[in-house]
């Protein structure tokens, strides 16, 4: 231990301690003979602020707060994936089995990769190999759908002066590497701090669509793989949901999960959830790509403001190995609102609503860990990272600061609106309020990988539900009958656009998840309709026969069509859809 002092003050979970001198900002301590986990906040002279991530009723003054001269950091390697861990760490799991008691007891220390699994270390590298940092040297088959590639670690070059194969501890030494300092010997388990970003060798631009699966999303407001998102919205609105279906469906090859002080019930749904789902792509359980981190609403405070950097350290990790990575953090509010109590008790400057001043550039610190980079090493791997964060606003009032610091910070915004969801459409997303501002690169992208017009396409649905709006004002001051029949065929229209193509039904196994290339038929459906029927209105042709048409269920039904028949479908629809309305002007005529 490189510092031993004494408690001074308690004030909830920050601690006063004397007698740091010797100690650093961000150092781990122990607290008291039960030695709780904490980390220093704040440093005076020989005075250090802890923040404690443990209860801290019954501490007294004088008892000891040893330093480990290390800062909070968290422990990488085979045995991540599938695991359960509390917001600093610690596998809930095993938790239990030590303490036999469902609840968090006080100083429970269990180290975060179980050291009793054996794991098949199958080499890449060779002796005599040289090695950079992030090189490749070998791989663990950590689940069945996930390799974990064994990197070298930050600041070690050199080569490579032994290595073996077979069954290994994560604590094993599987290889060791000659550098100019000297040998260093590697296991499959490497350490980093929290808080610090792990390095790459070069951020690239964001122009490929994270598909979700989600038609309103990737259609009207996609997000790029490596960025950012926010989700905003009151109670009950569907954010929870929304990144369920995201964490499920979007096509990434790891999803990290932090439930970021959420009520414990919603934790709960996921871990019962997740293993019992079967991931389309590999037809495994979702839990095999997988790593959940729960810091719910009645586990310690302090603990919850760590969770965030727990997880996307966690997320970094498998960037560098050269995976997709989706990030879920429910929610930040909670994150930010730890924040603001820590802040508190330090007796600091509060800014607007009592929050810290200092609460933009920390939000913008988190999100800018974000990304689609080149990882280090020699052969040049391509990961992403991208991160999806919940806001819960009082009310539903996004004036307040945690939502405005976020939407300076995020390119997609999702804004959630409490009337589609009591109207039971989901995702209740507000098409009229939100943006992404992906949507010039992504689109180049969907126009090049999907269909030449699926921009042009977008842009024609949105134009009817933007002129929807404003006519909906007109109906509400003088009612239907005083708008024209093309404005009331457009009411029509953007009706069919917001039930037929924008509501999804996550519970129907079909319509949960919509590939892009249905996604595009669906839409040329609904803007056929549209463009058809506006022509058969110029020719004479009256607006209730067009309204009435048989093929507008067929249309709506569209949705439900399995993806392997989606091309015959839209042919026989499309078909339909011009004999019915050339029966139609035959009957004017």
């Amino acid at each position: 231990m490189s510092s031993i002092g004494k408690i001074k003050k308690i004030a909830g979970p920050l601690v006063i301690a004397t007698g740091m001198r010797d100690a650093n900002m961000f150092d781990v301590v122990h607290v008291s003979e039960q030695k709780l986990i904490g980390e220093i906040i704040e440093m005076h002279g020989d005075q250090a602020s802890i923040q404690v991530y443990e209860e801290t009723a019954g501490l007294k003054p004088g008892e000891p707060v040893e330093s480990t001269g290390a800062p909070m950091s968290v422990e990488l390697g085979p045995g991540l994936i599938g695991s359960i861990y509390d917001g600093i760490q610690r596998p809930l799991d095993d938790i239990l089995k030590v303490t036999g008691s469902n609840n968090l007891l006080r100083g429970v220390q269990v180290p975060s990769l179980k050291r009793d699994r054996l794991w098949e270390f199958v080499p890449k590298a060779k002796p005599g190999d040289p090695v950079v940092p992030g090189d490749v040297i070998g791989t663990v088959q950590e689940t069945d759908v996930v390799e974990e590639r064994i990197m070298i670690p930050y600041g070690v070059t050199g080569t490579v002066k032994e290595i073996t194969g077979g069954k290994y501890h994560v604590t094993d030494k599987v290889a060791v590497i000659e550098t100019a300092k000297g040998d260093v010997p590697l296991t499959l388990m490497q350490k980093w701090p929290v808080r610090r970003e792990r390095p790459y060798a070069k951020k690239l631009p964001p122009d490929e669509a994270l598909v979700t699966g989600q038609r309103v999303i990737d259609m009207f407001f996609p997000i790029a793989k490596g960025g950012v998102a926010a989700v905003p919205g009151p109670f009950g609105s569907g954010k929870t949901v929304i990144q369920h279906q995201l964490a499920k469906w979007a096509n990434a090859d790891i999803v990290v999960y932090i439930g970021c002080g959420e009520r414990g019930n919603e934790m709960t749904d996921v871990l019962n959830e997740f293993p019992e789902l079967i991931d389309p792509k590999t037809g495994k359980s979702l839990m095999e790509r997988t790593v959940l981190i729960a810091n719910t609403s009645d586990m310690p405070v302090a603990a919850r403001e760590a969770s965030i950097y727990t997880g996307i350290t966690i997320a970094e990790y498998f960037r560098d190995m050269g995976y997709s990575v989706a990030l879920m953090a429910d929610s930040t509010s909670r994150w930010a609102e730890a924040l603001r109590e820590m802040s508190g008790r330090l007796e600091e400057m509060p800014g607007e609503e009592g929050y810290p001043a200092y609460l933009g550039s920390r939000l913008a610190q988190f999100y800018e860990r974000a990304g689609h980079v080149v990882a280090l090493g020699s052969e040049g791997r391509t990961g992403a990272l991208s991160v999806i964060g919940a806001v819960s606003p009082p009310g539903g009032d996004i004036s307040e600061p945690v939502s405005q610091a976020t939407l300076r910070i995020v390119k997609v915004f999702w804004s959630l609106d409490a009337n589609l969801a009591y109207q039971r459409h989901f995702p209740a997303i507000n098409w009229l309020t939100s943006y992404s501002l992906y949507l010039d690169t992504v689109g180049k992208w969907l126009d090049r990988e999907v269909a030449p017009d699926w921009m042009e396409s977008r842009q024609k649905m949105m134009s009817i539900l933007q002129d929807e709006s404003k006519l909906n004002e007109i109906v509400q001051m003088v009612g239907m009958d005083a708008l024209s029949a093309p404005d009331r065929l457009k009411m029509e229209a953007a009706r069919s656009i917001r039930e037929d193509f924008l509501h999804q039904n996550s519970f129907d196994e079909i319509d949960t998840y919509t590939s892009l290339r249905k996604q595009y038929l669906l839409a040329k459906l609904v803007i056929a309709y549209y463009e058809q029927s506006s022509e058969a209105l110029k020719k004479g042709c009256a607006l209730q026969p067009l309204i009435d048409l048989p093929v507008r269920e067929a249309i709506g039904r569209y949705k439900y069509t399995p993806e392997d028949k989606i091309d015959g479908e839209y042919e026989a629809v499309l078909g339909q859809l011009a004999k019915e309305i050339g029966e139609a002007l035959k009957k004017e005529d």
